[in-house]
């Protein structure tokens, strides 16, 4: 054991590797001041004869710092990310809200058909007369129940335009009165307002109001068809006003500037009728795009309206009664010139 803890280098008369002749004689052949050279500094070996150079010293030498080629965001543009949390936040409660109306909505309309089937059907509500009026409803109108949720808004607005044509057409009458009062030759206008007051008004709704109400309803395309074809006219008939041909009982604008040349008043109530009146023109032809546009996303064609109408025709009792009495009639007559 006394042999491993003895110290080799610590013996005086042990060689010096250091001092080996290979390694003496590869010391002298190297250049001149590579022993002062340090690779940590910047300073080079100075040659033989030449001073070295004091301003390179490590002392000065500064570390190596690498600048970024691009500069970080600043910390204000990370901002809006709250702000649009808080926006997707107030969607989500928008969105929310809406289902919310739409589900009380089809409860509703479910209590109403559950309470209509108990009480043996459903009764008339339109037009809302007094019960002590001698003539009741004519129309169950209700388009919370009837329409889809998608259309409701559409017809809502296409009834609320027909109660617009109503109230144009009585402003018309106003402005004929007004006309008759300050030039006695405009009777026939002012009757001929009282005529467009009078029929227009139910026909409207009868013949293109109705149809629209039962297409969406029962996404008929026979009654898509019937709306589009009677609103067509009735644009016609708005933009006819809106001109204002004189005779023709309709305050437009040619009439309004012919009495503005008589009275200033009259001419003024005229023109705010002929302003209704064109209006009424420039929303109704909007209406038809719109309504014409749904119309292409229901699924509705000319073949299927032709199909509703020939289904509808021959479920008809009358149609039904007069077709039967008329293969009668003709059997008979074959039955007897046979005989």
């Amino acid at each position: 054991m006394s042999d491993f803890d003895s110290n080799p280098f610590a013996d005086p008369n042990a060689s010096n590797p250091f001092q080996d002749p290979s390694v003496t004689q590869v010391r002298a052949a190297a250049p001149p001041g590579l022993e002062e050279y340090n690779p940590f500094t910047e300073v080079k070996p100075a040659p033989a004869g030449m001073a070295p150079k004091t301003g390179g010293t490590a002392a000065n030498v500064q570390p190596a710092i690498m600048k970024p080629t691009e500069e970080p965001p600043a910390y204000s543009q990370a901002q809006p990310q709250p702000q649009q949390q808080t926006r997707a936040a107030a969607e989500l409660l928008k969105r929310q809200e809406e289902l919310e109306k739409k589900a009380a909505e089809l409860d509703r309309r479910e209590r109403e058909m559950q309470s209509l089937s108990a009480s043996g059907g459903r009764k008339n509500n339109w037009p809302p007369l007094p019960e002590q009026f001698p003539v009741g409803p004519c129309f169950y109108h209700d388009i919370t129940v009837d329409i889809p949720v998608e259309f409701q808004k559409t017809v809502k607005i296409m009834y609320y335009l027909w109660m617009f044509h109503a109230g144009t057409l009585l402003a018309n009458l106003i402005g004929c009165l007004a006309w008759f009062c300050i030039d006695a030759a405009r009777g026939v206008d002012f009757g001929l307002a009282i005529l467009w007051l009078l029929l227009f008004t139910p026909c409207s709704f009868v013949c293109w109001y109705r149809p629209l109400y039962g297409a969406f309803r029962s996404d008929s395309s026979f009654r898509f068809f019937i709306f589009f074809f009677v609103y067509i006219c009735q644009f016609g008939i708005y933009v006819i006003q809106c001109i204002g041909i004189s005779g023709w009982g309709a305050s437009g604008w040619i009439s309004a500037l012919t009495a503005l040349n008589r009275s200033v008043p009259v001419g003024i109530i005229m023109i705010m009728v002929a302003a209704l009146f064109t209006s009424l023109a420039v929303m109704s032809l909007i209406m038809f795009k719109k309504v014409h546009a749904m119309y292409r996303t229901t699924g509705a064609s000319f073949e299927k309206a032709q199909q509703e109408f020939a289904t509808g025709v021959m479920s008809n009792k009358t149609v039904q009664t007069a077709a039967a009495n008329a293969a009668s009639r003709a059997a008979q007559e074959s039955f007897k010139e046979q005989i």
